[in-house]
């Protein structure tokens, strides 16, 4: 039977994941500090070589996972320090240049899944200004320099009968965007990071490949210009919470080939790697932690304004 392999979108856990033998990889560095002011760890894992980047499961670049554990709470205040937070991380990966720029947000996901919904819904409550911008240039909004903001919500091919890769590419050639941010679910491998953590990152995303179902890569190399993706984990590989309540049930016990288990090499209810699971009041979770990705996209824009 083959390896059990841990389902996450999350480099924090890949880097996790890696034995102790191989925890001094080589071309990965991994830059940690704790923003008492907003509660928040912000972790940096970077992948600098092809051989790390294949270790890890993961393309070379730059990923940011900020750790917020009132994420889940209808805390205004502390959402706003959070999206606070997510601007300014936002602010270092995007491209640094002093004129404006165009900015286009893609919402990726299923609005009539509610676990899939971050991506539409987050781009529900931007402040769009590109058309304004268009229309009336920076004096519609007083300032000497203005930042245009556009979105788009591409659906999912099963209603629209195109891939997301091909709708994008599209727009960006249409609107010329000077980068693309890219907002997505994500699946995570603990369940105390589920809905809790923002991940950034350059590397781009591929669609779907949360639960499994590739889809064309939204990349730099395929679209041309930097991409940014920010997801969520909102959820879990049913199986890996199988496995994590086992190791803990059979932990001490005699005659259990604990180093077997704890490796996953024989996952219990293979027919559990299909499935995912979430918590029950995802509904208001979603509504709550999309408008803060969102404030956070907005706060970075403003911030880029002169």
């Amino acid at each position: 039977m083959g390896i059990f392999q841990m389902r996450t979108d999350l480099a924090l856990e890949a880097r996790e994941s890696i034995s102790e033998a191989e925890s001094e990889l080589r071309g990965v560095s991994v830059e940690e500090y704790y923003r008492e002011e907003e509660d928040v760890r912000v972790t940096k894992v970077t992948i600098d070589t092809k051989n790390a980047a294949k270790a890890m499961g993961k393309p070379m670049g730059i990923y940011v996972t900020m750790e917020a554990p009132a994420m889940v709470e209808p805390d205004e205040d502390y959402h706003r320090e959070v999206s606070k937070c997510l601007a300014e991380e936002l602010l270092k990966l995007l491209p640094q240049d002093d004129k404006e720029q165009n900015i286009l947000v893609v919402g990726l996901g299923n609005r009539e899944v509610t676990a899939d919904a971050l991506g539409p819904q987050t781009v529900d409550n931007l402040f769009i200004t590109r058309h304004i911008v268009k229309e009336y240039g920076k004096a519609a909004y007083n300032c000497n320099r203005m930042n245009s903001l556009s979105a788009l919500e591409p659906g999912v091919m099963a209603r629209t009968g195109m891939e997301t890769a091909e709708i994008v590419k599209g727009v960006v050639r249409e609107t010329q965007p000077d980068a693309l941010i890219v907002v997505d679910a994500l699946a995570a491998r603990s369940t105390k990071r589920l809905n809790r953590t923002i991940q950034i990152t350059n590397t781009g995303i591929q669609p779907g490949s949360g639960v499994g179902n590739h889809r064309n890569a939204l990349t730099e190399e395929s679209l041309g210009i930097p991409v940014i993706a920010i997801g969520i984990p909102t959820v879990v590989d049913s199986a890996t919470i199988v496995m994590d309540a086992m190791e803990k049930l059979l932990e001490g016990e005699e005659g259990v080939d604990a180093v077997k288990c704890m490796s996953r090499q024989q996952p219990p209810f293979p027919e559990l790697n299909n499935m995912y699971m979430t918590g029950k009041d995802i509904d208001a979770v979603i509504k709550r932690i999309s408008f803060t990705v969102s404030e956070g996209i907005n706060i970075a824009m403003e911030m880029r304004m002169g």
